[in-house]
């Protein structure tokens, strides 16, 4: 069984992302990596920055499937370690998208 993350984003990024055959963010140019979260961390994450916001999706991400390395490091703001990607999203570690 695959290990998951989830990482959110707009329904408009997902389609440019299936345009252009695979996923990026602004955080990967600014600061290496693609911020994702695990299970229990997904409510906090939205809370905190995706508050108001709608046309979300969450991606759940098989890890054994990303093409581009994967590290957990320490978030000092919460002092919790989350699962960053580095490098573009691979789609086919996509294995579901589900409309928040």
């Amino acid at each position: 069984m695959s290990n998951i993350i989830y990482h959110i984003t707009t329904k408009e990024e997902w389609i440019i992302a299936q345009v252009n055959d695979y996923y990026e963010t602004p955080s990967l140019a600014m600061e290496g990596f693609i911020h994702c979260s695990t299970a229990n961390q997904v409510q906090d994450v939205l809370e905190r920055y995706f508050a108001g916001k709608t046309n979300l999706v969450k991606l759940v991400i098989a890890t054994d499937l990303l093409s581009n390395e994967l590290k957990c490091e320490l978030a000092p703001s919460v002092n919790e370690e989350f699962p960053h990607v580095f490098g573009t999203l691979n789609l086919d570690a996509v294995v579901e998208v589900v409309e928040l």
